[in-house]
């Protein structure tokens, strides 16, 4: 909560009070009211903060010893004076020295003796006054940790799991980098739970899938779910670069000229084919979703452009399959921090969750709906279960229409065939904006105006026949909300907030590590149609998706695209849309040639997730009218990634 002012003599009073009720609750003997919410009755000024290096296991670096791993912590000092152990919060992360964390680029500090001074974002200020550790986790290979950083591999996922071993007694550590006296975690019950955004959060999405004892939850945000799917999607090249890239962006100066082998196995393992290779198995945490023994609180922002919407949705769908208990926040924003755009119930629902994951605390927070879903800037709605109860696939059919490349969609199969050149130049904003027009370079289909709301909550995929003109082709697939409206401007440098002077507080500082961080506000847009769901693949990677192969000119393939996993209402009044392109710019790459594509509509079809299903739809789009009038249509800025390939802080 942010810091208030009391009275010295209040606050004493209350802190001597809740000091000894809390004492109480943690004697297990004592018959007492169950607590329901953890409080700041512990000092941060006197908190214990040490390093500590556990060893891995691995020698990534291939120097002939095993890596270890550098684990800064911050502990309230008093339980473990009174005999009591706390449960860890972790952040397992390797962006501490390299670039930073949050909103503000926080980097670790560290005093003369090398203890952590300022440990980014307000997680150990909030919560180890309320009874909870905070581990900072340096991966292998960055900042202070031995190893080479491996992008997702085992080196990654091992440098965090090796500190929740050490947590449960069942790995070693030790007070220095090398040599150093054996460390023992006698202060902590093991309880620990997994939080970071970006690639932190694909960290705690990684270990969560290693069944890893002690580990009870873990709240990813806007995290990966499978790295081959942060390359690439179905073959198309999503960044021009690859992991050997990234693994340099990141990686220690130490490491630098220690890791280069790895390097270049990251590089011949990661092919610019878009072929699925070993590498990419060994970092695909959904095939492991059996495995996950934590509670998932998942966040991501449904414009995120960075780390797309299909990992979240296909990470979310598959821990459903294994009965693993979940809750979710979806935002219009892109790759953006909830604290940063819902700050206050952000604090107050990770709080509870916490309180209840970690300290047994039955708060009510596993009985709250499991979603909560930007509809509007700032306005949110809840969901019981997500997607929806009632959510039906429903199939929706593209049919030609009076001009050539502006057709409509709906229930009823048709005949015919679209044409468009593939141009590596228009992108979807272009697409979109002359959704209404007959342009060469795409096809567009619209429902007729809704009479009413009609709802997509979950992941869609199109099917498209195509037959090229020439050896290569790539393909788009964009579901389109026609309307007016005002949202988050996703495109803007900042995804969607703006940041503010004031600052709020939320913990306890000290004079190196401040607690008061620079409020945010909605950066929005006024837009005449709304990008909902998008989906990209290499028509070569048609039959077997592990291997893309020539295309043969003139010949019909048929692909399904997998679209982005959203939850978005088009109004009444407005017309949902699908396009179907070739590259589109700056979030593909063009393939090797410039194709023609002729698109059979009998054998192309969306199936898109809607609540209500067909029956919905059949309502929502009754007695309207055909295709717009030709007209360009205002969206936002043409999609952009400020940093190629790195899945920012």
């Amino acid at each position: 909560m942010p810091k208030r002012t009391r009275s010295t003599l209040w606050r004493t009073l209350v802190t001597a009070a809740v000091t000894a009720l809390t004492a109480a609750f943690l004697t297990p003997a004592v018959a007492q009211a169950a607590p329901r919410e953890s409080r700041p009755v512990y000092s941060y000024t006197d908190a214990v903060r040490e390093s500590v290096w556990v060893d891995t296991g691995l020698d990534g670096d291939g120097d002939g010893r095993t890596d270890r791993v550098a684990a800064d912590i911050v502990r309230p000092a008093e339980p473990a004076r009174q005999g009591r152990k706390v449960p860890v919060i972790m952040d397992a992360s390797p962006y501490y020295s390299c670039c930073g964390r949050g909103n503000e680029s926080q980097r670790k500090t560290y005093d003369a003796q090398g203890h952590v001074v300022q440990m980014p974002l307000f997680y150990d200020n909030f919560f180890v006054p309320r009874g909870y550790a905070f581990v900072g986790v340096d991966l292998a290979g960055s900042n202070r940790s031995d190893g080479c950083v491996d992008v997702g591999g085992r080196s990654d996922i091992q440098s965090a799991k090796a500190v929740i071993d050490w947590l449960n007694g069942r790995a070693r550590a030790y007070t220095s980098r090398t040599g150093g006296t054996p460390v023992r975690a006698g202060w902590t019950n093991g309880r620990t739970g997994m939080i970071g955004k970006s690639w932190d959060g694909t960290i705690a999405n990684g270990v969560a899938a290693t069944g890893v004892k002690g580990l009870r939850t873990i709240v990813p945000i806007s995290a990966i779910s499978s790295w081959y799917d942060y390359y690439f999607a179905q073959g198309a090249p999503l960044y021009d670069g690859g992991p050997d890239e990234l693994a340099d962006y990141v990686e220690s100066a130490g490491a630098h000229a220690r890791c280069a082998a790895v390097q270049r196995e990251l590089a011949d393992g990661s092919p610019r084919s878009g072929d699925r290779t070993p590498l990419w198995t060994g970092r695909d945490y959904v095939k492991d979703a059996a495995k996950v023994r934590a509670s998932v609180f998942l966040v991501h922002g449904m414009q995120d452009l960075n780390v797309r919407t299909k990992h979240f949705g296909q990470w979310w769908d598959a821990l459903a399959r294994h009965g693993v208990k979940r809750k979710i926040w979806l935002s219009q924003t892109g790759h953006v921090d909830p604290f940063d755009y819902r700050r206050g119930a952000w604090v107050d629902t990770l709080h509870r969750w916490f309180d209840h994951e970690l300290l047994g605390y039955d708060n009510g927070v596993d009985r709250e709906p499991a979603a909560d879903i930007e509809r509007h800037p700032g306005q949110w709605v809840t969901s019981t279960a997500w997607p929806p109860h009632g959510t039906r696939t429903t199939v929706l059919h593209p049919a030609a229409g009076s001009r050539a490349g502006v057709g409509t969609l709906g229930l009823r199969p048709a005949a015919g065939t679209e044409t468009f050149t593939d141009d590596p130049a228009r992108s979807e904003t272009d697409w979109a904006a002359h959704l209404t027009a007959s342009t060469p370079e795409k096809a567009g289909f619209l429902t007729a105006p809704l009479r009413r709301d009609v709802r997509l909550s979950g992941s869609s995929t199109v099917t498209v026949t195509a037959t090229p003109t020439t050896g290569s082709a790539h393909l788009s697939a964009v579901l389109v909300d026609v309307g007016p409206d005002t949202i988050r401007d996703y495109a803007d440098p900042a995804e969607g907030i703006t940041t503010l002077t004031d600052r709020t507080c939320w913990g306890a500082s000290t004079a190196g590590d401040s607690a008061c961080f620079k409020e945010t506000a909605a950066k929005t847009a006024a837009v005449d149609y709304t990008v909902v769901s998008r989906g990209w693949a290499d028509l070569g990677h048609y039959a077997w998706p592990a291997k893309g192969v020539p295309l043969t000119p003139g010949r019909a393939y048929t692909i399904t695209l997998s679209l982005a996993a959203t939850d978005h209402v088009v109004p009444a009044g407005h017309r949902l849309a699908l396009i179907v392109a070739g590259t589109d710019k700056d979030l593909i790459d063009p393939p090797s040639t410039r194709p023609t594509l002729t698109v059979d509509l009998a054998r192309t079809t969306a199936r898109v997730p809607l609540v209500g299903g067909a029956a919905a739809f059949a309502r929502a789009t009754s007695g309207g009218a055909g295709a717009p009038a030709p007209g360009v249509l205002d969206g936002v800025g043409a999609p952009r990634n400020a940093v190629r390939h790195v899945p920012a802080s």
